[in-house]
């Protein structure tokens, strides 16, 4: 067996009171039972909790909401993902259930509150002597060891994590000692676990030290579920088995993906227990010491495992175990816990909802009954009402504003557009051609009297132009066409710096060789490249060009906890490299011209730090403390640019231009001064009154309607009425539109969409992939983790009719807790309102909880979201107790699916009385192979007549191609959806979302699969139409072909009630009123919009199919 040295040599020493003890251990762990101690008589009285450290200022038991909770009622038999222990007189059970922990005979019966509010407990383990219980609670804010005497009911805080938060924990044999599995992440949010070991004797919460390692600090797969041998001398653990620091979903279980392992306590050597063929999780050894039982797989299903420790024959003792986790994150363990009885001679384990014993000599097993007549108190989700149909808006992300040198006129982008404003007169559009082009990126020089920008169009590609800042026509400086971004201008005038990007399919692939920094020489009409990397090029002293970079040792998803975002400047020849400043989380850098001054971006936030000479490199961060600092935004900032004279700087949140003076020092105590340059803009609609007639129609309305043979009447973007053919009277003058044997249905809603709105800071005229979705029948999308810059943008290019695609809503950025460039820091409610505030001020509806790792941040940022008046979508991450408690703390949702893959009458119940909904994103279900994988095996994809029109054969057909070839049973998609169909028989509102994996067809793989998880089709129907416009708020214009609401509208050739799969028998699309064929996208009967048409329409061998 490979024996490998572990990370603990140092810490043994510090351990060596495992070695005084083991046999008096044995020996009490065995003679409880003869001594007498009867646990539930100790228990029958029980004092109330007592908690010794002081209660934080956001208690997460009586969190500081802007409303009550409602009290939820619990009765059930049965229970989901339950840990459970025995006590060592093998006369008590203890388990958790929705946070709360239970005692129960062994013999079953009705089980007793041990620990209750809204506290979410779980994972308990009784002591040697059966004394004491240690479980994980959040109670504190954040989930940490804590330990209660049985006797009393005291509790007592044995870990006290902020970030590195701690589950599973485990006694040592002595009673002394507990340990814990500690979660580490890297830039993504979950990651892997290191086991501490901790004093159960202290007073007061410790540090604990370390038995084992993650392998290296970019490690993000899974290490913990730890237990000690009955001598203590051995502690058992899971890890992963494969390769490589990334974690990858739904890995294949047919192979190895755990290992168990055994860390031999007094060498610190370990070597590998079980594993191989079908993994090997949840290790549990026996009191004996001869057995340890595990968790395997056997073709894709779990199965309960013994192992004889002398001869390491294994046997299967149960084989019906539910799903593990051993293809999904398994942050709190593989499997719940489970406990061997004190005679060794049998196991208690959870599985099917219930707790059954099993013999170990013969396998029979026994069911454990158990009742849970309780109450958990539930907080309404914000109530948000989403404005979609109004016929002007205002337009919220304004890009690139630039104040002139006098600080008199601001320009800016908005729409695809330049305008201009001085002091508070309206914004003038500042070109007189180019309509036909996207224009961004403005800069003044340093007179005022000139404004240098870029442009994109699909067929010309990008350029950089100059224009009078009195407005007119612009000319073209003399480069080739090619992908511009981050422009800046010298300042004596004579260079611009840019940044080239290479070719890409979202924009176009053709001009963008040798990608970099550069500069132009206007003098002498010259391009000097300064680096192959980086962003952001700007203008210091000295002729030097200054620009970011974020450098990392590794590389792979989350592979980044090394990188820094460095600021780095070069000669004008291209030479002499100099690094001026570092930053782990620093997203971007701004040099003031004179140098003396340096702005930087962290936590979505600009600070302003001193620079006292160019050649003492800074280490910088927002908690900065070598030299004066300021934060100058109060929101958060973007779009950074320095006054000429180095004075002031000046960023964007929103609309608002912002700018302060450095001039009397970094310690502001007044508001930054501030330009709205927000416009009102009008709604691209048609005009005129269509009537579409003879179809069957599927409403989608309050009574689930279907009118046989009926007609719509349409007036611009709205419906009129809806009827059967005879009822509704067609004015004169309307536009008749014959769709006889045709089936309307309204137009699909993806309420978890991904997708690319923009490459950098270009938005493209024809995205194919908003193409895409529109042609596939998705005329609204909510995309829950998106850049703000982009997003935002095109949802108002789209609102306005600058592109076409579906209508676009987000979160933007997501309120983030891992530590990366993404970080979203929240210690207080303060903190959680500021990024609230700072993504509704840029258009966002909605904000996205992901991951925070404390469940008091999570609480604070749902508070937040409410007071702003904004959905809340939350995201568990795979993990099936922050799901709970992200559902009774009032999240508008759960995005992605359960991860246990199977539910019972516990999370029914809560679920229905929560107001909470449902998103299980069944393209990328956690816990095994997805709908995307189930349709790429069981359809030729790449030759779907709509898709393969917008999606560029590089996207469409290396992915499609060559596919995953899987049984039935490997696929959780339709598990996953028979899980939503027990909570949408509840009451629950399930949406489909199709995260962004196949554009638009894959909400068509959603309702699909939701069939195949017992949906009928005008269930499923529900989930992309009439459901999602409730979850999200727009139920008002959006969801049902109803009198009053937006005319979103498709046209089928066969009806998705007699077979679901012909939802893509897609002919016509009606967005907002306007017609399109489906097919090409060229606007019919309501106005003469062309096709699209994107690069490689016009290349042969890219039609090949």
């Amino acid at each position: 067996m490979a024996r490998q040295k572990s990370g603990l040599r140092g810490a043994l020493g510090r351990l060596s009171a495992f070695y005084w003890v083991p046999r008096w251990v044995r020996v009490a762990a065995q003679g409880l039972a003869l001594l007498g101690y009867g646990l539930m008589a100790a228990l029958a009285d029980p004092s109330p909790l007592a908690v010794d450290a002081p209660l934080p200022t956001w208690d997460v038991r009586n969190p500081t909401y802007s409303g009550p909770p409602r009290a939820a009622e619990i009765d059930v038999t049965e229970g989901t993902w339950l840990s459970i222990d025995v006590s060592p007189d093998g006369q008590t059970l203890i388990f958790d259930l929705l946070g709360d922990l239970y005692l129960l005979d062994i013999a079953g019966g009705a089980a007793r509150s041990l620990t209750s509010g809204l506290a979410w407990d779980i994972q308990p383990r009784f002591s040697p002597d059966g004394k004491q219980v240690v479980f994980i609670s959040d109670r504190a804010g954040g989930d940490n060891v804590w330990v209660m005497t049985l006797a009393t009911g005291a509790l007592k805080q044995i870990t006290k994590e902020s970030f590195r938060l701690l589950n599973s924990p485990v006694w040592h044999p002595n009673g002394q000692f507990i340990a814990a599995k500690k979660h580490f992440t890297t830039s993504r949010s979950l990651g892997t676990g290191e086991i501490w070991l901790y004093d159960a004797t202290l007073p007061a919460p410790s540090d604990g030290v370390e038995l084992v390692a993650r392998p290296n600090k970019n490690y993000q797969k899974e290490l913990g579920e730890p237990a000690f041998s009955a001598d203590g001398e051995t502690l058992f653990y899971t890890q992963s088995a494969t390769s490589g620091n990334t974690f990858i979903y739904h890995d294949d279980s047919h192979g190895g993906l755990f290992q168990i392992k055994q860390l031999d306590l007094k060498t610190g050597e370990t070597d590998v227990v079980a594993g191989g063929y079908g993994g090997a999780v949840r290790p549990v050894p026996s009191p004996d010491g001869q057995h340890l039982a595990y968790v395997k797989r056997v073709r894709s299903e779990s199965r309960l495992f013994v192992m004889d420790l002398d001869s390491q024959a294994e046997r299967m003792l149960v084989d019906d175990l539910d799903p593990d986790m051993q293809e999904t994150w398994g942050v709190y363990g593989l499997y719940p816990n489970m406990a061997w009885l004190p005679d060794s001679q049998g196991l208690i384990y959870w599985a099917g909802g219930g707790f059954l014993k099993v013999d170990l000599a013969t396998g029979e097993q026994t069911a454990i009954a158990f009742r849970v007549q309780d109450q958990r108190s539930v907080y309404e989700p914000p109530d948000v009402e989403v404005s979609v149909s109004d016929e002007t808006f205002k337009t919220r992300m304004v890009r690139f504003a630039r104040s002139s040198p006098k600080n008199d006129e601001v320009v800016f982008e908005s729409l695809g557009r330049l305008f201009i404003k001085k002091g508070t007169s309206t914004p003038k559009p500042l070109l007189k051609n180019m309509a036909d082009h996207h224009v961004f990126a403005p800069v003044f020089d340093q007179t005022g009297g000139r404004v240098y920008f870029l442009s994109w169009s699909d067929e010309t590609l990008g350029g950089i132009w100059s224009v009078s800042a009195r407005g007119g026509k612009a000319k073209a400086l003399p480069l080739p066409p090619g992908h511009y971004t981050d422009l800046a201008i010298s300042q004596d005038d004579r260079y611009l710096a840019y940044r080239k990007h290479a070719g890409s399919s979202l924009t176009h692939p053709d001009w963008g060789q040798a990608p970099g920094i550069y500069l132009f020489d206007r003098t002498e009409n010259k391009e000097i490249k300064i680096s192959d990397r980086g962003f952001d090029p700007h203008f210091g002293p000295e002729e030097r060009l200054y620009y970011t970079d974020r450098k990392s040792s590794a590389a792979g998803r989350g592979s980044d906890s090394d990188a820094k975002t460095v600021l780095l400047s070069r000669n004008f020849e291209g030479f002499d490299e100099r690094q001026l400043a570092q930053g782990d989380f620093v997203r971007r850098y701004q040099l003031s011209p004179d140098g003396q001054h340096l702005a930087f971006i962290e936590n979505f936030q600009l600070y302003v730090t001193k620079v006292p000479a160019l050649g003492i490199a800074l280490d910088l961060s927002a908690d900065y403390k070598g030299l004066g600092i300021g934060q100058a935004s109060e929101l958060g900032a973007n779009y950074l640019a320095w006054s000429k004279d180095s004075g002031r700087i000046s960023w964007s949140i929103g609309a608002d231009h912002k700018n302060r003076s450095v001039r009397q020092g970094l310690a502001w105590t007044t508001a930054a001064e501030a330009v709205d340059l927000s416009q009102t803009v009008e709604t691209d609609q048609p005009r005129g009154v269509v009537a579409l007639t003879g179809a069957r129609i599927i409403t989608m309305d309050e009574a689930m309607g279907i009118i046989a043979v009926g007609t719509i009447l349409i007036d611009g973007a709205r419906i009129v009425q809806v009827g059967a053919i005879d009822e509704v009277v067609i004015p004169e003058g309307a536009t008749r539109v014959d769709l006889s044997g045709k089936t309307l249905m309204p137009g699909m809603i993806d309420a978890h969409a991904h997708g690319p709105y923009g490459r950098a800071d270009i938005i493209p005229q024809n995205n194919w992939s908003l193409l895409a979705h529109l042609a596939l029948g998705v005329t609204t999308v909510h995309n829950p983790s998106s850049q703000a810059s982009q997003v935002f943008a095109a949802a108002e290019y789209q609102k306005a009719g600058r592109i076409l695609g579906p209508r676009i809503f987000s979160t933007g950025e997501v309120v983030y807790g891992a530590k990366s460039l993404g970080f979203a820091k929240v210690d207080a409610l303060s903190d959680a309102l500021t990024h609230v505030n700072r993504l509704k001020a840029q258009g966002a509806i909605s904000i996205k909880n992901y991951n925070q790792p404390r469940r008091e941040q999570r609480q604070q940022v749902i508070e937040a979201a409410r007071q702003a008046d904004m959905l809340v979508v939350a995201e568990g991450g795979s993990l099936f107790h922050q799901d709970m408690n992200l559902i009774v703390d009032g999240s508008t949702g759960i995005e992605h699916n359960i991860p246990t893959l199977k539910i019972y009458d516990d999370v029914v119940q809560l679920w229905r009385q929560s107001n909470s909904g449902y998103t299980p994103t069944l393209v990328v279900t956690y816990g095994g192979l997805t709908s995307e994988d189930y349709y790429y095996q069981t359809t030729e994809v790449w030759k779907h007549p709509l898709l393969s029109h917008f999606v560029p054969p590089d996207q469409l057909q290396a992915r499609s191609v060559r596919r995953v070839m899987a049984p039935e049973s490997d696929f959780k998609d339709d598990d996953a959806a028979a899980v939503a169909l027990q909570l949408a028989n509840e009451g629950v509102i399930v949406n489909t979302g199709a995260h962004g994996q196949r554009e638009g067809l894959a909400t068509h793989w959603e309702l699909w699969s939701f069939v195949r998880g017992g949906f009928t089709p005008l269930a499923a129907l529900k989930l992309a139409t009439i459901n999602p416009a409730h979850y999200l708020g727009m139920q008002a214009s959006l969801g049902s072909l109803t009198a009053g609401k937006l005319a979103d509208i498709l046209v089928l050739s066969a009806n998705p009630l007699d077979d679901i799969h012909n939802t893509q028998s897609l002919e016509r699309v009606m967005l907002n009123g306007r017609l399109y064929d489906a097919q090409t996208l060229q606007e019919q009967i309501t106005g003469d919009r062309p096709a699209p048409k994107l690069w490689w329409h016009d290349r042969a061998h890219l039609q090949i199919r």
